[in-house]
């Protein structure tokens, strides 16, 4: 079927509007009519080929809300009109040891990317949610249950959301927990506010002395500008877990020094530039650890989304129109947005 669509042509081009192809449904497909897409950094850096080997024309988008608009046959779990999301993948190889456990994100064949990815569907790669429509392997198709004025807001909750509560579930935030965010952008704002739900005594670190009250309105207990040495040196040997979202590269041992023993960091930003090498004896004097992480499997994306829906959880957003999407790009590298910018993608079809 052909389907309107937005995507770019070239690295060093606008993105435009065109014409795609998507398949027919299969017997374990899903098709989706995609209402939201939300803007995340990985799409500007895929379509502008800043990590190298982008197939044009690129069509982005991993971060979808829409309704079903058909089933295959043998699907069983959605039926026509349910309420769904698709996030950043679309399949994997379902028989590694990884994919057996649910972790579909550690596949060890590699998933396939919702966008940019190999496939046997024309035109031989995926194509993301800047567009109409989607069909997908119902195994990663997700339900949502949140109310209809909040599904635009849902949509960052399929990268942003599972990026940060993955981590946070994984080293058990909850009450008792001192837990830090480093960064409040499109990744930190949601893991304040994931943490906060959770029950855990949430502290924001971050550069911009103004993004002090922005912090403690999504839910931090405290907030600490980390280029304050005193602010700093005040928190020492006190946190369980501290989840650094910060993409830019910067030295991590100021906040490896505030763990407890057997604290751990873990880094959900892939710096363009590697981080400085620690100190390890920061680590090795308080068996502390630095970690990564990656997204989530699909059963906890359910999950996550599940729990945002129980707690009133959702992304800060800006809705933008399909045609404005380049300038949202250069005011996302800027950081002129609060906190993730979304598409509402009935403007495809104006």
């Amino acid at each position: 079927m052909t389907i309107k669509a937005y995507g770019a042509t070239a690295a060093d081009k606008p993105l435009e509007s065109m014409n795609i192809e998507r398949r027919e449904p299969g017997a374990r497909d899903v098709q989706i009519d995609i209402a939201f897409c939300g803007v995340c950094h990985s799409d500007l850096h895929t379509v502008r080929s800043e990590w190298g080997g982008t197939v044009y024309p690129c069509i982005p988008g991993h971060e979808i809300v829409g309704h079903v608009s058909a089933v295959g046959g043998d699907v069983t779990a959605f039926k026509v009109g349910d309420v769904v999301g698709v996030g950043c993948m679309v399949d994997s190889c379902q028989h590694c040891d990884s994919c057996a456990e649910g972790l579909e994100q550690f596949c060890e064949n590699g998933f396939t990317g919702t966008y940019n990815a190999a496939t046997p569907d024309a035109p031989g790669y995926t194509l993301g949610g800047y567009s109409q429509r989607i069909v997908v392997d119902d195994r990663f198709v997700l339900k949502i249950r949140h109310s209809a004025e909040q599904l635009a807001a849902v949509a960052p909750l399929l990268c942003a959301g599972i990026t940060t509560y993955s981590p946070l579930r994984h080293w058990k935030a909850g009450p008792g927990k001192k837990v830090g965010i480093v960064g409040i952008g499109g990744l930190g704002h949601m893991g304040v506010k994931l943490a906060h739900a959770m029950g855990a005594h949430v502290v924001a670190f971050t550069t911009s002395e103004s993004k002090r009250e922005d912090a403690r309105a999504l839910g931090a207990d405290e907030v600490i500008n980390s280029r304050n040495t005193e602010e700093m040196g005040a928190h020492a040997n006190s946190f369980d877990f501290i989840l650094n979202t910060v993409a830019a590269s910067h030295s991590l041992d100021a906040f490896a020094t505030l763990l407890k023993r057997d604290g751990t960091m873990t880094l959900v930003g892939v710096p363009e530039h590697p981080h400085p090498s620690p100190d390890v004896s920061a680590l090795i004097f308080k068996r502390r650890s630095i970690a990564g992480s990656l997204i989530g499997g699909i059963a906890e994306t359910q999950e996550m989304l599940d729990f945002c829906a129980e707690h009133g959880v959702v992304a800060d957003i800006e809705m933008i129109r399909m045609d404005e999407i380049d300038k949202a790009y250069d005011r996302m590298q800027r950081s002129d947005v609060k906190y993730r910018f979304v598409i509402d993608n009935a403007t495809l079809a104006a």
